[in-house]
Parts: C-alpha cells; sequence; structure tokens
C-alpha cells in the first residue's frame, strides 16, 4: 500500500460506524475497522487516538463552527439569537451527514459508555459558546444560561430529527424547539 491513502479518514470513519452497526462497538477491535477500510492500523492512529474518537473526533470543529457563528450574529442579536445561529450551523453539518449522523448516534445510544462521552462533549461545547457569548460581551450568568439553554434545545432538536420521520429537517426542529421555549418563558412572565 502507498504512503498516502486518499481520504483515508472517511475510510476509516465509514468502515467503524458500518461495523460498529454490525457487530457492536465493544466488538469491534481496530484491525477489522482497518482491513475494512484496507488501510493499516497505523494509519488509524495517526487519525484517531482510539476506536472510540472515531465517533467524537468532530467535536472540536463543531465547537469552532458554533463559536464562529456566535460572533458572526450581528450586533443587534440576542444572547439567544446568537446561540440560535450557532445550532443553526451545526444542523447544517448535521444534515450534511445525515445517514453518518444517523449511524453514529445508534452507535452511541447503544453503549452507556459512549452515552457519557457524548454528554462530556456536549458540555465542552456548551462552554465554548458560553465563551462565544463572553466574547460579545453578554455577562457570565446570561452567557452561561443561554449556552446550557440552547444545548437543551439541541438535544430535543436533534432526538426528534433522529428518531422522526424524515419529514422535517433539523434546522426546522430548532425553529419549533425554540418557539416552544420562547412560548413557555413568555406564559411563565404573565
Amino acid at each position: 500500500m502507498g504512503r498516502w491513502e486518499p481520504n483515508a479518514r472517511g475510510r476509516l470513519e465509514q468502515a467503524a460506524l458500518e461495523l460498529y452497526v454490525e457487530r457492536g462497538y465493544e466488538q469491534t477491535p481496530v484491525a477489522e475497522i482497518t482491513k475494512r477500510a484496507g488501510l493499516t492500523e497505523r494509519t488509524f492512529f495517526r487519525h484517531f487516538a482510539d476506536k472510540r474518537e472515531v465517533l467524537f473526533a468532530g467535536s472540536a470543529r463543531l465547537e469552532e463552527l458554533c463559536a464562529g457563528a456566535v460572533a458572526a450574529a450581528p450586533g443587534t442579536a440576542t444572547p439567544m439569537d446568537a446561540a440560535v445561529a450557532a445550532l443553526n450551523a451545526a444542523a447544517g453539518l448535521f444534515e450534511e451527514r445525515g445517514d453518518l449522523v444517523r449511524l453514529r448516534q445508534g452507535v452511541i445510544d447503544a453503549n452507556a459508555e459512549l452515552r457519557e462521552r457524548e454528554l462530556t462533549k456536549l458540555a465542552s461545547l456548551a462552554g465554548a459558546l458560553a465563551d462565544a457569548l463572553r466574547g460579545r460581551d453578554v455577562d457570565d450568568l446570561t452567557a452561561r444560561l443561554t449556552a446550557e439553554t440552547a444545548i437543551g434545545v439541541l438535544k430535543v432538536a436533534f432526538g426528534r430529527w433522529i428518531d422522526g420521520p424524515g419529514e422535517r429537517t433539523l434546522r426546522q426542529l430548532l425553529g419549533e424547539c425554540v418557539d416552544a421555549l420562547g412560548a413557555a418563558v413568555a406564559h411563565h412572565t404573565r
């Protein structure tokens, strides 16, 4: 095999997801992933620290994308509007990779260790959103509450998207969740 492998990372990710679905995450060794992808274990470990990272390697990119969307929101945007812009940016990324995202989530849902890791990654995303909001001169309490609320909105909308019949986009479901949250807050303040 040559020194340069076209799209090695994508091939490894696809092979891993297929095997995780077929055999289960725990029952899939790295050697099987690399065999299916037609690559070496050395190549695998150049791209991923371990087999779990195949599922979570995009987390840093997602945080950067969301923080960038918060920063790019108009100066007149409320903190929640800026956070929703970040959620919509994330939704675009998820929608582009719809089938892989669904496979990934099925693997995570079937494994307690992976579910815990997912929660850690979501907490990190909330921290990145809060930091980005503070970068817009939002006070700490508002930044933290807004970021945590945005993650809650994302979790509910994402769950509905994954489990739903596929008739609505993730962005549409995010909009519905934001509207429901707004109605709940407006009802509370009456």
